[in-house]
């Protein structure tokens, strides 16, 4: 991926000859604590980038999508704007800002550099104590303007809540179309948004439960194209793939250690159980880390890399367990009610997210990694399969609602209150989100 050169904006020159850091000082007043139970969104003023042509506008609204979709902010409708701003290096009129409730705001300008790059410039005001927050600018080609609007947006949602944003990152999916008796399956990825979607299979075999590393823009897949469960490597940029291994019998739901490093997978043997095996890329060496007469399955490394969570039904149903990574301390975690599946372990190590099936309603929930603190944030028909932003504060998932005919993705946040509809051109299942880009 393209590196984006950054530099910190100061504000310019008025009337006093003020110079203001784009640190922001101790008493400035905005601030979002987003650790509270309920959050009312942000009112933020986000004005058209002053450009040549109309990709200012289309950055600064990509801008405005990210922070809405959030569920933090409530970007200002434009038509209530006083102020038009045609200089973003100058002072706003903050009475102007402050009388239609914008708590922030947002300027900016693109302008070409005689490379024929484009330079991106954003300044972040909190309206209401006159000071500017933030200011950078990043310097990418043109190809490159909807990253460099995501870029903006996760540094805004950065100064505003104290946390790392997510909108800089993409998703791989299983994109399926035709006829469900005969349906296509191959992998697609796309930004987080759902825009600029691109292929990574041909289709002519389906592939399945693909995965992101957490190191690199790498996944780990399932392929049926030898007519036998084989898993890969696929190298997103340069389309390199690489075979991990042939497994006998049945293989599922590869997925990186937190150092990428490993793949950890269950693999179902010829006496007809399932278990845990964790295999070291570099030596191809298999480690059996459960060994149990059930299905043991769904495998997920808590992000320091010292336990696995995985789902079992040895104790008659399927439930949530957690063990050391070497596979001692196996312990069942979940008690509640209901079949739990495919749980995955947060970013922050904070909570461990899964699927539910309780009767014929599906849940995606969370619960803290001992098990208790257990909350349902979605319910529907069909829906499985969470994945967490790298800054495990949402959720993407798949859903099939009744009489759909297939499966479509969505996001939700921690609070449950904010759940989105995620476009894509065709049904798609089983989304993996990536680490932050570089």
């Amino acid at each position: 991926m393209q590196k984006f050169l950054k530099t910190v904006l100061v504000a310019a020159a008025l009337a006093g000859a003020f110079a203001v850091a784009a640190t922001l000082p101790a008493r400035a007043r905005i601030e979002l604590d987003i650790n509270k139970g309920n959050i009312e969104p942000l009112p933020i003023a986000i004005t058209d980038f002053v450009s040549q042509g109309g990709i200012g506008a289309e950055i600064s609204s990509i801008v405005a999508a990210d922070l809405k979709r959030s569920g933090l902010f409530a970007p200002i409708d434009k038509g209530a704007f006083i102020e038009k701003i045609s200089n973003p290096d100058a002072q706003p009129r903050f009475d102007d800002w402050k009388v239609i409730n914008a708590q922030a705001l947002v300027t900016g300008r693109v302008t070409q550099e005689a490379d024929g790059r484009l330079r991106a410039e954003f300044r972040l005001w909190d309206t209401f104590a006159g000071q500017q927050l933030e200011g950078q600018q990043y310097f990418a080609n043109k190809a490159n303007s909807r990253r460099v609007a995501h870029i903006i947006a996760d540094a805004i949602y950065k100064r505003l809540t104290g946390e790392s944003g997510y909108f800089d990152t993409r998703v791989v999916f299983v994109s399926e179309s035709g006829p469900k008796n005969k349906r296509q399956k191959r992998l697609a990825i796309m930004d987080q948004d759902g825009a600029n979607v691109r292929y990574l299979s041909d289709g002519r075999s389906i592939a399945l439960t693909p995965r992101f590393s957490p190191t690199r823009q790498e996944i780990t897949y399932m392929s049926y194209e030898s007519g036998q469960p084989q898993v890969y490597l696929l190298q997103i940029e340069t389309g390199q793939r690489e075979l991990v291994g042939n497994f006998p019998g049945m293989t599922f739901a590869p997925r990186f250690s937190p150092d990428g490093q490993k793949v950890i997978m269950s693999l179902l043997r010829d006496d007809g159980n399932s278990n845990i095996f964790a295999m070291d890329l570099r030596s191809r060496a298999t480690t059996r880390l459960t060994n149990s007469n059930a299905i043991d399955t769904s495998p997920s490394y808590s992000p320091d890399g010292s336990q696995i969570v995985f789902t079992s039904d040895r104790g008659g149903r399927a439930q949530i367990y957690v063990m050391n990574a070497d596979g001692s301390g196996q312990k069942r975690i979940s008690f509640g009610d209901g079949v739990y599946s495919t749980p995955v372990w947060s970013p922050r190590g904070d909570l461990i997210a899964f699927t539910k099936q309780a009767g014929s309603e599906f849940q995606i929930g969370v619960m803290k990694t001992d098990g208790s603190g257990e909350r349902i944030l979605s319910s529907g028909f069909q829906q499985e399969g969470p994945t967490w932003a790298p800054n495990g504060r949402v959720l993407m998932f798949f859903r099939e609602a009744a009489g759909s005919g297939g499966p479509k993705l969505y996001s939700i946040d921690l609070t449950g209150r904010n759940e989105q509809a995620i476009p894509t051109a065709s049904f798609g299942s089983d989304p993996a989100w990536s680490p932050l880009l570089e």
